[in-house]
């Protein structure tokens, strides 16, 4: 009888330790591999996908790439509406049916074969657990330019004008409205403000967000792809992003009709996008950050024969997030080489814009006393004068 309670003694303080020993190996091997910190080894960018979904389709999809060196962050907006050759799907379609057929795991795929990037994390918020946060976190603060009154089938959306801090409802209006005169690029910019404004609030809120009590509530709002801890860390490096000094950008292309529905295909078959997204990221920790700084206004002048040059040259400029401010002819048409006139002294600036096309001719507004040759509007950054070294998309 002695030897047989011995010999359970045994066996429960072996299950014991064999317990105890699976847990620390666990514990450890979970420490060495998060994919969270392994991103930001190094001083990497962190990028993620984050999803807005409402009724099962994405509403806005959006890259954020993010520093934590100096909080810098780039957001590239997807529109649904973009058109490509879906080769999990056999034909060419919006790249948002990826998400509806196929699941979000072949929706990131694609995004990452757009855009050129890998993009190691994902989170999606569907349209009641984003409302739900904005009740949790006591308001997502936006800015609203001017006040929204516009009919609905269920009665009226109306926004005041100002700082606006959105509870769930109000949200709810302002990411879903459409106004017949909005601008291109609008109603996906409102979306990427109400995004931002969320990990905002993360940070505003952060002694109390990130609290044992609290933060389960805030992860139960958040379908991802890592564990919860790990979506903790990512929530926490996203609530430090300086969104002063970010700004969003989005794809363009041209809209073109297939199969009865209006596509829009990115320009120069998507390598100008993934040009832009390479530029982007590269800039977040480098020193040409400063390019990033605030959105630079440009004029763009043809100084060449070819008629549309500069038209061509500032939907360049403006996927890449810059502000033409002016396009026009130069005062003669006889310039062999394209130059770039750096206006604000700011060399940083000045070569990454010069990057877009190529240049290598950057000069100073000290070049020439007579201004009208180099541009005339006073709120002009940069001046662009296309040459006849310029084939449309670079200089050769």
């Amino acid at each position: 009888m002695s030897s047989f309670k011995i010999d359970r003694s045994i066996i429960f303080l072996s299950v014991i330790l064999l317990v105890l020993s699976l847990a620390a190996f666990l514990l450890v091997s979970t420490m060495r591999t998060n994919p969270v910190r392994d991103s930001l080894a190094g001083d990497k960018v962190l990028k993620v996908l984050v999803v807005l979904e409402d009724r099962g389709k994405p509403i806005a999809t959006n890259i954020i790439a993010y520093y934590p060196g100096n909080k810098r962050a780039a957001m590239f907006d997807i529109p649904g509406e973009t058109g490509l050759i879906i080769k999990s799907l056999g034909r060419v379609d919006r790249i948002d049916a990826v998400y509806v057929e196929k699941g979000r795991e072949a929706y990131r795929s694609e995004i990452e074969g757009l855009t050129g990037i890998s993009i190691p994390f994902s989170m999606v918020f569907t349209m009641d657990q984003f409302a739900h946060l904005a009740d949790l976190l006591s308001g997502f603060g936006v800015f609203i330019p001017s006040p929204v009154d516009l009919p609905t089938d269920g009665g009226r959306i109306l926004l005041p004008s100002g700082a606006v801090l959105l509870d769930g409802d109000k949200l709810r209006a302002y990411v879903s409205y459409v106004d017949p005169l909005d601008q291109e690029g609008e109603a996906a910019g409102r979306k990427q403000k109400a995004i931002l404004a969320f990990f905002r609030a993360l940070g505003d809120n952060a002694s109390s967000v990130f609290d044992d009590a609290f933060y389960p509530a805030v992860a139960s709002c958040v379908t991802a792809d890592i564990t919860p801890g790990s979506l903790m860390l990512v929530l926490k490096e996203l609530s430090g992003i300086d969104a002063e000094r970010l700004v969003p950008q989005r794809v363009t292309g041209s809209l073109r009709e297939v199969d009865g529905k209006q596509l829009l295909f990115p320009f120069y078959d998507g390598q100008l996008l993934k040009d832009i997204v390479r530029q982007t990221l590269g800039g977040l920790a480098s020193e040409s950050a400063a390019a990033q700084e605030r959105i630079y206004a440009l004029e763009i002048l043809n100084g060449t024969k070819k008629q549309g040059l500069a038209r061509i040259t500032s939907e360049l400029y403006q996927s890449f997030g810059y502000d033409v401010i002016r396009v026009g002819n130069a005062e003669t048409t006889e310039y062999e080489k394209t130059v770039i006139i750096d206006r604000i002294g700011n060399k940083a600036v000045a070569d990454t814009i010069a990057d877009v096309i190529q240049c290598g001719n950057i000069k100073g507004t000290e070049v020439d006393e007579d201004q009208d040759l180099y541009g005339t509007e006073a709120s002009v950054d940069y001046t662009i004068i296309l040459g006849k070294d310029f084939n449309g998309r670079y200089v050769r």
